[in-house]
């Protein structure tokens, strides 16, 4: 940790970049925080956080309204693959973000991360919902006509908080779908199964990059990982591209967002 601190120090007393993202603790709790070089003792109190929030969504929104900055970030694996996506479709520029590697899984398709441990599922879930811990190979071995029917129970539990949206590092629409009055009947609640979470699940295939912060948002646990990690199967197999990892332009845009041509990779390392 005190190699971690040093490291951050480093770049900002240096210049390599202007704000560094981490997690600072405050009352108790380890929060998403901007470190400068204005106050470098600051650094001390860095944490490396079991939490995890949008570290890449907070450095995307402020280089929108500073893109001159260059933001640090203490990066995860699926932190790498978010960037990488915001970098393809335009969110922020190669060079913008600099990332300082946790290293806390490998970067491969099938993410095996050390911060995505589903609980134990209860008896009611297991016998008529999903149980969170299953691969997209193990749901696919039941029946069709049986997964839709768990997939239907997951949904109708749903209170349209929007909070797997919210908390999303690849979710920069300016006009949310979700929000489009046509798609989504802006005063039911529940929502309408299961048009909303189809609705979405069709912005993340070829988007997400498995980081599981939607499914650790939802207060109804419904298992939103094993659905667009199933979305994103589909993708790599039609088309060869694995979200994050393969640096290239995407397969397809989503409702007009189209993305630029393929970029070099986000930068990072020590």
């Amino acid at each position: 940790m005190a190699e971690l601190k040093d490291l951050v120090r480093q770049w900002l007393d240096s210049g390599r970049v202007d704000l560094f993202l981490g997690y600072k603790e405050v009352a108790g709790h380890p929060l998403p925080y901007a470190f400068s070089p204005d106050n470098l003792e600051e650094v001390e109190e860095l944490v490396v956080s079991p939490a995890r929030y949008s570290l890449e969504k907070l450095a995307a929104s402020i280089l929108k309204e500073r893109p001159q900055l260059k933001i640090g970030l203490l990066a995860r694996d699926c932190t790498r693959r978010a960037v990488q996506v915001l970098t393809i479709y335009n969110q922020v520029e190669p060079g913008q973000v600099e990332l300082l590697d946790l290293s806390c899984c490998p970067s491969r398709p099938q993410v095996s991360c050390s911060a995505l441990s589903p609980p134990q599922v209860g008896e009611v879930k297991r016998a008529l919902g999903i149980d969170n811990r299953l691969t997209p190979e193990q749901f696919e071995a039941i029946p069709a006509a049986e997964r839709f029917g768990r997939w239907l129970y997951e949904f109708q539990k749903c209170i349209k908080c929007y909070g797997c949206r919210d908390i999303c590092p690849v979710c920069f629409c300016r006009e949310c779908s979700l929000e489009h009055g046509e798609l989504v009947e802006p005063r039911d609640l529940p929502p309408e199964v299961p048009m909303f979470h189809w609705v979405r699940a069709v912005h993340m295939a070829g988007r997400c990059i498995d980081c599981g912060l939607c499914e650790e948002a939802c207060p109804v646990d419904i298992p939103l990982r094993l659905l667009y990690r199933q979305t994103n199967r589909i993708v790599r197999e039609l088309f060869g591209y694995d979200t994050g990892l393969t640096l290239a332009q995407p397969p397809f845009s989503v409702l007009g967002v189209g993305p630029a041509e393929p970029r070099e990779a986000a930068g990072g390392g020590k």
